[in-house]
């Protein structure tokens, strides 16, 4: 997106009475939220409320694409090799997929089957002796840049992230910055999935895609760079949207499990190849967008700390049509028909089991998407998967990535890489709840067991009907859904 200083100075000409308002009742203490942010926080938050709110206009989706996922080319403290692998010659992990999708639905669900494409990813690792705008070193191979890559990496690390954006978006240079810090404090490597977007790539696109960029680590296709990386050394990451695709494919492989004789690990053909399917080393999530529907009561709730416009807003906006949306035939949501927004590998809230899940790790705010992540967490303790939550006093959605500098977002960075080696190293973790205030960063111990929700599993499903509804007499009416998404 342009960021030259004219492009700023026109964007924020028009909001310069907000901008005084705010800066008035934040100094004033005037603000519900002037004792938990400092005053940048505050004008930032009040920027894209205001950029996403009920008076700012619908910008269409395939115009937000090209603008958002422009690649403004490698920057900066970070190695990038990019990979794009060949369709492997069976129709093997297509009809696991498939398979899958139909065990654990009721039947009831439309949704199209994607033809598999190629995998396109990105290596990223960090580059110590680089400046923080250097660009990369020209002449060299993406053979030649993972190899420089691989000559900095002091850790097993691998973390398989998938990027946030609501299914519909993808900022590279945000994720080459988020892909810095991230190999930074493991000491390993990122494995970053460019997964097809939605509307144009709809359920289950965005997940055989991520699937395959598993099934790629463990086993490299033709021409890949990498040697075969063990699945006890593999991360499944995520932020937001990217969150969603961490646990429906975590519990992809948990199905899959399931419908595998006991004692035996699950296979599937790849590239000539029977390889085994094991589940990953763990789960590390930042604001993870686990229901769809978005129907549980923080969506609504958590306002008062977060950006993101919620139904009682967004029910009144239509997007203007484009070539991407409305689809044809017309849908009620981005990523997947009405009818499947809440089977459990679009919403994996529905998911009711995940006992023999690796240890999971949340990171979020006091933001809308608060309840269905403790929902998840609590209900995970239950079923004895260890949790580790950490929770940021007052913090709106994935604020580590865009509160540049904020003390509580090194606070996330460090207790992700945290995590995310120690499940490597193979450290039996406990499980752990911390509650971190907003401007102290004074520590609270939390009962993950039974002290992140009072919102009752038999609870959760009535919610999500209700979000399902809504978004379904919305499309009935005719109003475009799209208004749905907020930029998750």
């Amino acid at each position: 997106m342009e960021s030259s200083p004219s492009a700023l100075l026109k964007l924020l000409l028009p909001k310069t009475p907000m901008l005084l308002k705010t800066a008035l009742r934040h100094t004033l203490s005037m603000s519900p939220t002037s004792s938990t942010w400092d005053l940048r926080t505050e004008i930032t938050i009040n920027i894209l409320r205001d950029m996403m709110g009920p008076g700012s206009t619908p910008t269409p989706i395939s115009k937000l694409q090209r603008l958002t996922c422009k690649d403004t080319g490698v920057k900066g403290k970070v190695w990038v090799s990019k990979v794009k692998s060949d369709v492997p010659q069976e129709d093997d992990v297509r009809q696991l997929l498939f398979k899958a999708i139909n065990d654990m639905g009721t039947g009831a669900e439309q949704w199209t089957k994607p033809e598999q494409r190629p995998l396109e990813a990105e290596w990223q690792g960090y580059r110590a002796d680089a400046k923080d705008n250097e660009p990369e070193p020209t002449g060299l191979s993406e053979k030649e840049k993972y190899d420089n890559l691989m000559k900095e990496t002091k850790s097993k690390v691998t973390l398989l992230y998938f990027h946030g954006g609501a299914m519909y978006l993808l900022d590279p240079a945000t994720y080459r910055n988020l892909g810095i810090k991230i190999a930074k404090e493991t000491g390993g490597r990122v494995f970053n999935v460019r997964y097809r977007l939605s509307p144009q790539g709809p359920f289950p696109s965005a997940l055989l895609d991520c699937f395959t960029a598993y099934l790629s680590l463990l086993s490299p296709p033709p021409g890949a760079y990498h040697d075969p990386v063990p699945a006890n050394e593999i991360v499944f990451g995520g932020d937001s949207a990217g969150g969603t695709c961490c646990s429906a494919l975590l519990q992809l492989l948990l199905q899959i499990h399931r419908s595998t004789p006991a004692g035996q690990t699950p296979t599937v053909r790849f590239h000539g190849k029977e390889v085994e399917i094991p589940l990953p080393a763990g789960i590390a999530m930042t604001s993870p967008w686990l229901d769809i529907t978005r129907g549980l009561p923080s969506i609504e709730s958590g306002v008062k700390y977060d950006y993101l416009p919620p139904p009682s807003q967004t029910d009144q906006r239509e997007f203007p049509h484009d070539e991407a949306w409305p689809t044809n035939p017309p849908r009620a949501d981005l990523y997947c028909e009405g009818s499947a927004l809440m089977h459990p590998l679009v919403s994996p809230l529905a998911a009711k089991d995940w006992s023999s899940a690796p240890p999971l790790f949340f990171s979020v705010g006091q933001e809308m998407l608060r309840d269905e992540d403790a929902v998840l967490a609590q209900r995970a303790v239950a079923q004895g998967v260890t949790v580790v939550w950490r929770e940021f006093e007052a913090m709106p959605h994935c604020f580590a990535m865009l509160l540049e500098g904020l003390p509580a977002g090194a606070v996330h960075h460090e207790e992700y890489g945290k995590f995310c080696k120690e499940v490597v190293e193979g450290k039996r973790l406990g499980n752990s709840g911390v509650f971190i205030k907003a401007k102290s960063l004074k520590r609270e111990d939390v009962d993950v067991a039974r002290g992140l929700t009072e919102i009752r599993d038999e609870e959760v499903e009535g919610y999500m009907r209700k979000g399902q509804d809504r978004i379904e007499a919305k499309f009935r009416r005719g109003v475009d859904s799209s208004s749905e998404r907020p930029m998750l």
